[in-house]
């Protein structure tokens, strides 16, 4: 037994079948456009994602990229850092005195972020100024200038001549 539509498409002929079709087509475009779109989920106010790379220069020139998903504040917050294929690289907690980094089977813990950082980069990050870089704020950071004439685009570079050795630090967001 052919379906309602087999039916009638089978009873009309040649112009008459191909406007019953278009009729048909616009119907379900119209109704398609009345649905409503699912909710995306809340994006939370202090959280990130995109790429970044740190270069530091000198004898032994380091260079580092990879994605990353921010959330939080200088006091407490997260960082994972992901491969381009979204495999997780490194996760790092950090709040009340405490920070962590989890990298593989190895953990490094530190009473300071600055410094849990500066040992695994070989550079002082601001990490303060940063959160404030990310959200389109100048703040000072000792030896460091931030050109955030990007942040509308979601580009971020931070760079550091003094001391030495100079560090560069981009960033540029999701969208």
């Amino acid at each position: 037994m052919p379906g309602l539509f087999g039916s009638i498409a089978s009873s009309l002929t040649g112009t008459l079948r191909h406007r019953w079709m278009g009729w048909l087509v616009l119907c379900a475009l119209w109704l398609a456009g009345c649905a409503q779109p699912m909710p995306s989920a809340p994006v939370e106010e202090n959280s990130w994602n995109g790429r970044i790379a740190l270069q530091i220069d000198g004898q032994a020139s380091q260079s580092f990229s990879a994605m990353f998903e921010l959330r939080g504040t200088a006091q407490a917050g997260g960082l994972v850092l992901l491969s381009p294929f979204g495999n997780r690289i490194a996760q790092l907690d950090w709040k009340d005195g405490h920070a962590q980094l989890v990298s593989g089977q190895n953990t490094r813990t530190s009473d300071s972020l600055d410094t849990l950082l500066q040992d695994v980069t070989g550079t002082r990050i601001p990490v303060t100024a940063l959160f404030n870089w990310l959200k389109g704020t100048q703040a000072s950071a000792t030896g460091w200038q931030a050109d955030l004439t990007g942040i509308a685009d979601g580009r971020l570079t931070a760079r550091r001549d003094d001391p030495q050795p100079t560090a560069t630090l981009r960033i540029a967001l999701t969208p």
